[in-house]
């Protein structure tokens, strides 16, 4: 049995620190704020069993195009942060290319389709079954051109990867959903995805897990962290720690804690925002408006409409333009009665060039592990992650291992 402390308290982090608990390790974790009160809150609630493939960046010129001219709300781009962004992002361009995306889509997938599975036993022993939802993930399309074409290209990928596909006219949806106020041209269902109504509390409900089966969370600020003959020290509010092994699992802030390490993480910010809505009725499940680059879900705090990427400076003011146009999307298909006080929230996803997320050993570094860089997909992938790096830690190696490896 080995000590390990854990930096980072979301699904991530949490994640990590069951599994590794699960291994015989005594755990603890570390956060400046409590169990998914950062980025795990602030997504979808989707946990996406059909994202068989990571996303990659546009490369033709006309969408390329469209971006940059703020034509499109999935994406939004404040160009003051291109100089800082631009090594991570021509990175991320070169591993977009169609064959290099071709190489990745395999480890994607392996990573994805055990996601359910162990998010499954989580949840189980958690007793957090009252908070998922298997009803799958939609995709609502407003013109027919725009749902017959979707409906093939996702019909071919559901068949590549065997999964459960539905392809749903606009009248039939609206059967399935009497919330919604009219029929769009149809929907595409993916049926294995599952949600939560309430990602932050499925985060807490992990962590409660967690401590009952005897480990430690611990709500702090981390300035430093210094190798030491024995393992690690963490210098943190009102004192320090001192574990034999270490484990980064700080989404977004991962870079920045190693860099004085000497380990330079190339990362695209991507923020994000999310609100709540007053709703008439429920959803059965999440859906992409894919005409408008929102998703809309039915949670705790009423409809949440969660945005696409802005890519902006850590620093720049809070932009809604993609929320504001998102929320009236969603009210021309369902009764909205007005945003949720004090519900807004914008956050930062963090992707890494090459579109699988970083787990494994640290390469100059003993007793020193990476978890982090996983882009749009932390709550999917947390338990799954944790697990790996628990083989990790235990000598596990082969193709999967090695193609996360820092």
């Amino acid at each position: 049995m080995a000590d390990f402390l854990v930096l980072g308290a979301g699904m991530v982090g949490i994640g990590a620190a069951l599994a590794l608990q699960a291994q015989g390790h005594a755990v603890r974790v570390i956060d400046q704020r409590g169990p998914g009160e950062e980025t795990s809150h602030g997504n979808a609630g989707v946990i996406q069993a059909e994202a068989r493939a990571p996303y990659a960046m546009p490369r033709d010129l006309a969408t390329l195009l469209r971006y940059g001219l703020g034509r499109s709300n999935d994406f939004r781009l404040d160009p003051t942060v291109l100089p800082g962004s631009a090594r991570a992002l021509l990175d991320y361009f070169r591993h977009s290319a169609p064959a290099r995306h071709a190489q990745v889509i395999p480890h994607y997938a392996a990573l994805v389709a055990r996601a359910t599975a162990d998010h499954g036993t989580l949840v189980a022993d958690a007793g957090a079954d009252a908070l998922i939802r298997r009803t799958g993930l939609g995709e609502i399309y407003e013109t027919a051109q725009d749902f017959d074409a979707r409906a093939q290209t996702a019909t071919d990928f559901a068949e590549t990867h065997g999964l459960a596909l539905r392809c749903v006219d606009g009248s039939d949806l609206r059967s399935e959903e009497p919330a919604l106020t009219r029929s769009p041209a149809g929907a595409i269902v993916w049926d294995e995805s599952w949600s939560t109504s309430d990602p932050g509390a499925l985060v807490r409900a992990y962590a409660k897990l967690f401590e009952t089966r005897g480990g430690t969370i611990l709500q702090s600020a981390v300035h430093q962290i210094t190798e030491t003959i024995t393992g690690w020290r963490v210098d943190r509010d009102g004192g320090h720690l001192s574990a034999e092994h270490l484990v980064v699992a700080l989404g977004p802030w991962s870079p920045a804690m190693l860099k004085p390490l000497g380990y330079r993480v190339p990362m695209v910010m991507k923020r994000g925002y999310h609100g709540h809505y007053d709703m008439q009725g429920n959803l059965a499940r999440p859906y992409l408006l894919a005409d408008h680059g929102v998703v809309m879900s039915t949670m705790a705090r009423g409809l949440r409409i969660t945005t696409g990427a802005h890519l902006a400076r850590t620093t720049a003011p809070q932009n809604l333009a993609q929320l504001t146009h998102g929320a009236a999307a969603a009210g021309a298909l369902v009764g909205l009665n007005g945003p949720v006080p004090d519900s807004q929230w914008q956050g930062v996803r963090p992707c890494l060039p090459r579109m699988l997320p970083m787990v494994g050993r640290a390469p100059r570094h003993e007793k020193l592990w990476f978890n982090f860089g996983h882009g749009h997909q932390g709550l999917t992938l947390g338990p799954t992650t944790g697990a790996l790096l628990a083989d990790i830690v235990d000598g596990r190696d082969d193709a999967l291992t090695q193609a996360l490896a820092p």
